[in-house]
């Protein structure tokens, strides 16, 4: 604007007065023109409709974006077309749908003679899309089973579970639209809220949903019992003499070691047990491999409280003579 303002400064009076004559004339033609122009009839553009899909909500719920626009082509004078391309005055049109989880889809078809209607002021030519789509789903009520979430670093190294998980309720009833219910496969996970637990575990949690899924589903219970014991496994390291068993007469290991190095993890409430135990290294001659002629180390017996067993050497090669 500076510029332009220099520019008329530098002009001489009656230069500058003639060329405000020049440029009002134009204005004025044009605005004449323009006035004249939208005055006229049957003008054709495309715009935007705002629609709304209306529905029971106490029995349906939308599980994605629902169209909030339809585009439409209208003919009509050019003051009204005008007002419509910039919304003013302009109502949204009602879609009502009285069973939306049959199909997710509506054929634009079918809501023309309503729609012409709407818009009466305007003539709509046609509807540029043929058909909405929408995911509108079904609420139900379903009871499915709490699960805990053991995934992550639950127990502690060298500790496992020395009883069942028990959760008091067993299940919860879960409430919101069916495919979202079926995303969580019968079951909801409770998260313990530690890691690395070592004693006895007995705590009231509450009962989650993802951000996600939370936008969709409610949950009648808030919170669950969770409560299991825990076992310490110790660590052992013996020496145990080899035994042979069903060893053929001209069968023999290719090795002088008579002894292994077993390394173990037992319970430490059944210690008491296991100090009672008479262990043995056995290589069974009826266990090898007989693809490379090895044989492995195991023990004679293996109670269930004992775990993570190790030998040292694991296997031995078989000789025949």
């Amino acid at each position: 604007m500076s510029a332009l303002g220099d520019y008329f400064r530098k002009l001489k009076p009656q230069k500058t007065s003639n060329l405000k004559v020049v440029v009002l004339c134009v204005f004025t033609a044009s605005t004449f023109w323009l006035l004249n122009a939208l005055n006229k009839d049957n003008y054709t553009t495309t715009v935007n409709q705002p629609v709304v899909i209306e529905y029971d909500t106490e029995e349906y719920m939308a599980v994605a974006d629902v169209p909030r626009e339809i585009r439409i082509s209208i003919n009509g004078n050019g003051w009204d077309l005008l007002k419509r391309h910039f919304k003013i005055g302009v109502t949204e049109f009602k879609i009502s749908l009285d069973e939306p989880s049959r199909q997710p889809f509506i054929l634009t078809s079918s809501i023309e003679p309503q729609l012409s209607e709407h818009i009466s002021s305007t003539n709509l030519v046609d509807i540029v899309q043929d058909t909405l789509f929408y995911e509108i789903d079904k609420i139900v009520s379903k009871r499915i089973q709490l699960v805990a979430d053991t995934t992550e670093n639950t127990l502690a190294e060298n500790h496992d579970y020395a009883s069942d998980i028990a959760i008091e309720p067993q299940t919860v009833m879960v409430r919101g639209p069916i495919s979202i219910i079926e995303r969580l496969e019968g079951e909801l996970r409770v998260s313990l809220g530690e890691q690395n637990i070592r004693d006895d575990f007995s705590k009231l949690l509450p009962l989650e949903l993802s951000r996600e899924l939370g936008r969709f589903l409610a949950l009648e219970e808030e919170t669950a019992q969770v409560s299991f014991q825990v076992d310490e496994y110790l660590e052992n390291n013996l020496q145990l003499e080899i035994q042979k068993l069903y060893f053929p007469n001209n069968v023999s290991i290719s090795s002088d070691i008579t002894e292994v190095s077993v390394n173990l993890f037992v319970r430490e409430s059944s210690m008491e047990d296991f100090e009672k135990l008479e262990l043995e290294a056995i290589l069974n001659y009826n266990n090898r491999n007989r693809e490379d002629s090895t044989i492995s180390v195991s023990l004679n017996t293996e109670p269930e409280y004992i775990r993570d067993i190790t030998f040292e050497p694991e296997n031995f090669r078989l000789s025949y003579e």
